[in-house]
């Protein structure tokens, strides 16, 4: 296999780094000295810690939304229905290394005066999960898709929340009982 470029390196160490402790407790010095490079590269390769920041939301994003995707497909195929989102959330959330949504997490930590194009990129991603939700509703049939698609988000996002908070299984079993009522009362 070959050694990741410099480039990679920074940006590994940074995703590990920001996604663990958070992006404002993670300081520059500290992703140049674990992914060892100089400082000259990881400035050549970014240059601003916002712009590091912005490159680890749009990886997050992109690998996070096709493993998600993959997730959900392959049990919705098995058995249709929206509580198979619980059921991909659950593999998540025990997965050893959760801590919260990136997003949900960048967009707390911005503030309201915060970075916009954290908050810009967040907003982005969650447009993309509920189009996606979007289009599980569309294919159940279920009426006002919209609507269901919204109350399925509003579902997705506190389950995310809620077992970030308590580590409670139990979260996972409330969001498919929530998410089955959806899709029955539709």
């Amino acid at each position: 296999m070959a050694t990741p470029s410099a480039r990679e390196r920074i940006l590994d160490t940074a995703a590990r780094l920001f996604y663990q402790d958070g992006l404002r407790a993670t300081g520059i010095d500290r992703i140049i000295a674990e992914s060892g490079v100089a400082k000259m590269s990881l400035y050549r390769h970014f240059a601003s810690k916002n712009e590091l920041i912005a490159a680890f939301l749009q990886r997050r994003h992109e690998s996070w939304m096709a493993w998600f995707e993959q997730e959900v497909e392959a049990r919705f195929a098995a058995s249709p229905g929206l509580d198979v989102i619980a059921d991909a959330l659950a593999g998540w959330f025990d997965g050893g290394d959760f801590r919260g949504c990136a997003f949900i997490n960048a967009v707390a930590e911005a503030g309201a005066s915060g970075e916009g194009s954290q908050v810009a990129q967040s907003v982005a991603h969650k447009a993309a999960l509920a189009a996606f939700i979007g289009t599980l509703v569309r294919r159940l049939g279920l009426p006002e898709p919209e609507a269901v698609t919204e109350e399925a988000m509003l579902c997705v996002e506190g389950m995310i929340v809620r077992f970030q908070m308590t580590a409670d299984p139990g979260v996972v079993d409330a969001g498919r009982r929530l998410l089955r009522r959806l899709q029955q009362a539709g």
